[in-house]
């Protein structure tokens, strides 16, 4: 089960500082063999979501040490390159100051690593944020994910409980299979007039369709160049139960741009990727480029299995010399 708690005006402390404080560790009992179960505390959730502004100075100071010290899973991921990249001259956003936070605590869970909660803070402009334990700590793990529309509401009330989408038969198979169903969209040339082979549906205006109509025309925009994509799950999915058997599924998925100059040619006629971006990440100016681009989405997914992105971000994770 999960809590789903809102609070108001909460207070600039440092995440390093919460450690093991407030979290509620429950051993198993003589003779069982299940593992030992976490409850969050509202204490330590607090804290970790006040810690972003400390997260926000090292990505100010590009301290990249600091960052993966706060940071876990795919915001790790991204941080890492992004921050060595940012020393040599690569333009990064900033990280808001969110405010006005709704907490989704599970409740219980096995054993303290991996533990997870979630984040809707409203204001500036609603974002989802994903917090994992890790190594005694709690560490952004995805996020912050923009509102696409308007969030849904997960099962349960304001201040009641609502459940994990892995507890819920109903939503779990559907949660489970988000990222797949993502990647077999993504790669299905025909999915751009809503028939696609993969059986996979998004409404149109959806984010997801423009995205496939982009990369079906991609090639055909660089030539004479040669230019190839793909999709691919990018870490593990985290699920809340929606009412009526759906889940809102919190995933990541990386698109992989490999550009090499056409037949005859020593460099680029239409390079996909800025000049300055290129040398801040491989230190020069290759002839053939290799680009990650990482989706960090919130998906709700109906008990029919319709998807509707809930949330979106697009960040550029890497460039590496190569089209390999």
């Amino acid at each position: 089960m999960l809590r789903k708690i809102t609070t108001l005006g909460l207070g600039l402390v440092l995440l390093a500082g919460c450690g093991t404080e407030g979290v509620r560790e429950t051993p198993a009992g003589p003779g069982d063999t299940s593992p030992a179960t976490v409850e969050i505390t509202m204490a330590e959730a607090q804290a970790a979501f006040d810690g972003l502004g400390d997260l926000a100075g090292a990505l100010r100071d590009q301290d990249c040490a600091k960052i993966e010290h706060l940071t876990t899973g795919v915001e790790s991921t991204i941080g890492g390159r992004v921050c060595a990249a940012a020393r040599e001259g690569l333009a990064v956003p900033g990280l808001p100051a969110y405010r006005d936070p709704e907490f989704l605590l599970p409740a219980r869970q096995d054993g303290e690593g991996g533990a997870w909660f979630a984040v809707l803070a409203k204001k500036p402009k609603p974002v989802y944020l994903i917090f994992v334990r890790a190594d005694g700590r709690w560490r952004l793990d995805a996020g912050p994910i923009p509102v696409v529309g308007k969030a849904p509401e997960v099962e349960g009330g304001v201040e009641g409980e609502v459940t994990d989408a892995s507890a819920d038969p109903d939503a779990a198979v559907g949660a489970r299979l988000a990222p797949t169903r993502h990647v077999a969209f993504l790669t299905d040339p025909a999915g751009v007039n809503g028939k696609g082979v993969s059986g996979v549906r998004f409404a149109s205006g959806d984010p997801m369709r423009g995205l496939l109509t982009e990369l079906v025309g991609a090639p055909g925009r660089v030539r004479p160049d040669h230019l190839s994509t793909d999709v691919r799950i990018e870490g593990p999915a985290r699920a809340l139960a929606l009412p009526g058997g759906g889940s809102l599924v919190f995933h990541a998925l990386r698109v992989v741009f490999a550009q090499k100059p056409g037949s005859g040619r020593s460099s680029l006629a239409h390079p996909r990727y800025r000049a300055a971006d290129v040398r801040a990440f491989t230190g020069g100016t290759p002839k053939s480029v290799t680009g990650s681009e990482i989706l960090v989405l919130a998906t709700k997914v109906a008990k029919d299995n319709t998807m509707t992105t809930v949330g979106m971000r697009r960040v550029l994770a890497d460039l590496a010399e190569g089209s390999g």
